[in-house]
């Protein structure tokens, strides 16, 4: 991808942890490296096909200035999250905050911080099998769109599978969709499971009936193997309730680990489904 540089904006502001930090003031230099496409405004010369830095820069300044911070990581954290919210061509940014004036009693140059940040794309689950289930996928998507700087693109179709794991439990309607968010996978785990437990989600049984369940299939391209969260979700492979709609909004994504574009994944699940019902019926 294309990059557009900002290098070594210069302010003057009032961060820091001492007082006489936010008192007096001080020298700091911010600079971003956005990840972008400009292959359209260069060929065309459409600055609409392109991310005006101008705009970006004094963004910049009015997010350092407003008000006095006491730590550059905070204020790098704002600025690279106003340029992912704010512009949308701008997929990826690494935002640079030198601070001079630090208050180190010997020689140096500047101390800094710098982060990359980027917006990713994710894979959700969700369903219902109490209640009023429709509803109950409509109000889980609602309350998904609402989280801070995300939303939700693709949804699949919804349809009508039976209980997988334990069979004593009416029908569950599922569905699949693609979210784009600023979160971080375990934040966005942590807010996914808040919306189960304001929607009333009580986990009594494993695998029993929900009001809502909504599982992170896959994040971006990570392989994640923690105790409360696996990504991509270790059982999609062998769930056609999963693989079905999301092969409808996204047949072509390769899941990181089988190596296998959600269209075969799909199409091998159906045939080894396929198999066991013909061995049933001879």
């Amino acid at each position: 991808m294309d990059k557009i540089y900002i290098n070594n904006l210069e302010f003057i502001a009032y961060h820091g942890v001492f007082p006489e930090e936010k008192k007096l003031g001080q020298k700091f230099l911010v600079s971003a490296e956005m990840t972008t496409s400009t292959r359209e405004a260069g060929k065309t010369g459409n600055l609409k096909k392109s991310t005006h830095y101008g705009l970006v820069a004094n963004d910049i300044g009015e997010i350092f200035t407003g008000k006095s911070i006491d730590l550059i990581e905070t204020c790098a954290e704002d600025i690279a999250e106003m340029i992912l919210s704010k512009y949308p061509l701008i997929s990826e940014v690494k935002v640079t905050v030198k601070k001079p004036w630090a208050p180190l009693q010997m020689h140096f140059e500047n101390v800094a911080v710098e982060i990359t940040r980027k917006r990713h794309t994710v894979y959700l689950s969700i369903g219902s099998n109490m209640g009023d289930k429709k509803q109950n996928l409509l109000t889980a998507i609602e309350k998904i769109k609402e989280l801070k700087n995300t939303s939700v693109g693709k949804v699949s179709t919804i349809v009508e599978t039976e209980p997988f794991g334990v069979k004593e439990q009416d029908d569950f309607l599922n569905a699949c969709l693609e979210v784009k968010t600023l979160l971080y996978p375990h934040e966005l785990l942590e807010k996914l499971l808040g919306i189960e437990e304001e929607m009333g989600r009580k986990r009594i049984k494993k695998w029993g009936p929900r009001i809502i369940d909504i599982d992170i299939l896959l994040f971006d391209k990570e392989v994640i193997e923690d105790d409360d969260l696996a990504v991509p979700h270790p059982w999609m492979c062998d769930r056609s309730f999963v693989l079905d709609p999301l092969c409808e909004i996204a047949p072509n994504v390769v899941h990181p680990l089988e190596r296998k574009s959600i269209f075969n994944l799909k199409r091998a699940l159906d045939e080894t489904v396929d198999e066991k019902e013909n061995e049933i019926l001879s």
